[in-house]
């Protein structure tokens, strides 16, 4: 039996992160993984799908937009193919990364799964044949999750999708159904839509990106609008039949049923945890209903030596959250102090186009506390650097108290909204008010002005509007 100070299941970007610290923490550390290195992230999620969203973002440009940059893009011709592939290699660039990260850390990599026969011991059925013993006195848990399977509408992989089968079509439809407006439907359509897709979405509560502020998500839908994309929030999905030439998606909404025909289905509401198959329930690891395992803020379970971190969790089921989980978990293990997440004010991001990126209260919810706030907003249309890179639909808004000025969230639509919400972040995580942000000298012209803006505008004043 091998033995390690510290077992890693799952290397996802939870796992790798919490392997890599626990080994730097002085721990010997394996990592079990049983079929990514990287996980669904690099694999199959986030790193191939911002590749495909670049060249969609491209073909856009060029499509809708050459004429206004004095540009004739007459005869042009796109090559999806070309896009995935590049999209692949992408991938494998950072998986092979990870691979070194094992190698210069000390981490073991044993390629199979994993699971309990006893407290901290691990039987694991090797990919290449055999069985491997193994034992150590912490055990993470970063299996992750996988897509929620609606029963009458399982993927096949051919009409009916879900998303990592999705990401790996060499050659896209006609035609296609998104069931579920959130991130993943949101981005998947962005692409297709931008290759000439015919893209519905489908939604069953009242808007897309329903998490998220509701003028964010009718930002969004204005710009799906003029992408052809066609939405149907509030509607509810009754059947997904798989026909001859693709599939017909039955809904029901305030109109009454409607029907769908479409190539091919994509199946995006949602995940459920990887936690069966584990050997947990003999453990007597604490669950709720839907499988998720129950931890504290150091990430602990109710097992002592067990912990787990990430989406099979069920926090907040994104990657830099399974990172960050990751590195609390390992500080915890090696005794180290460690400080509490607050996951509402972890960032969110959707990559669409426009982007959208928010954490903290949305302007709603900050109402609904009962407390008094102040709004600040400002548009992209009357920033400079906006104008000039001719991307100036959305806007920054930043929730604060009105007494102190705290900031208690914000929501920016709009490009590189992804890249501009860190400052805020970093500002609501030192404590630091929505004035010290609008003091805080932007360089010009900047996109990040619009967030002095949005500061200055929360605190009464603001300038460019």
């Amino acid at each position: 039996m091998k033995q390690f100070d510290v077992v890693v299941i799952g290397a996802g970007p939870g796992g790798y992160v919490a392997a890599i610290r626990a080994s730097q923490l002085g721990k010997k550390v394996a990592i079990i993984e049983k079929k990514w290195m990287g996980g669904v992230c690099l694999n199959v999620g986030c790193i191939p799908s911002k590749a495909l969203l670049r060249n969609a973002e491209l073909v856009n440009l060029m499509q809708k937009h050459a004429a206004e940059y004095g540009i004739s893009a007459e005869g042009l011709s796109v090559d999806f193919g070309a896009a995935f592939k590049r999209s692949r290699q992408v991938s494998q660039r950072l998986v092979k990364g990870i691979g070194f990260l094992m190698r210069k850390n000390n981490i073991e990599v044993i390629m199979g799964s994993a699971k309990f026969t006893a407290p901290g011991k691990l039987s694991v059925e090797l990919n290449d044949g055999g069985t491997e013993e193994v034992e150590a006195a912490d055990v993470i848990l970063a299996t992750g999750a996988q897509p929620m399977i609606i029963p009458g509408m399982e993927p096949d992989g051919e009409k009916v999708l879900e998303y990592s089968q999705a990401i790996m079509l060499e050659n896209l439809p006609a035609s296609a159904v998104i069931i579920g407006g959130g991130a993943i439907g949101c981005e998947f359509a962005t692409v297709w839509s931008a290759y000439g897709v015919e893209v519905h979405i489908v939604e069953m509560l009242p808007h897309l990106m329903p998490t998220e502020d509701d003028e964010a998500a009718n930002e969004l839908q204005k710009a799906f609008a003029k992408r052809g994309v066609k939405v149907h929030a509030g509607s509810k999905v009754k059947s997904v039949t798989k026909t001859e030439t693709g599939t017909e998606v039955l809904l029901e909404g305030e109109g009454g049923e409607e029907k769908l025909a479409a190539d091919i289905t994509l199946i995006a509401v949602g995940f459920r945890p990887n936690s069966k198959d584990l050997g947990l329930e003999e453990l007597g690891v604490e669950m709720d209903r839907r499988g998720f395992v129950q931890v504290d803020d150091r990430m602990a379970t109710n097992v002592k030596g067990l912990w787990a971190i990430g989406d099979v969790t069920g926090k907040l089921l994104l990657a830099h959250t399974a990172s960050a989980m990751g590195l609390v978990c390992a500080a915890a293990i090696a005794g180290e102090e460690t400080k509490p997440i607050d996951y509402r004010m972890i960032p969110r991001a959707t990559y669409s186009s426009p982007q959208i990126a928010s954490f903290g209260y949305t302007e709603a919810q900050a109402r609904e506390t009962g407390q008094e706030i102040k709004v600040g907003k400002f548009l992209f249309q009357a920033n400079g650097k906006a104008l000039g890179l001719n991307e100036y639909a959305g806007y920054a808004k930043v929730i604060t108290d009105a007494k102190y000025g705290e900031i208690l969230g914000a929501s920016i639509v709009g490009p590189e909204a992804s890249e501009l919400l860190p400052e805020l972040t970093l500002a609501q995580a030192n404590e630091l008010t929505v004035h010290e942000v609008a003091a805080n000298i932007h360089a010009h012209p900047t996109l990040s002005e619009v967030i002095m803006e949005a500061a200055e505008a929360a605190g009464g004043m603001g300038i460019h509007q």
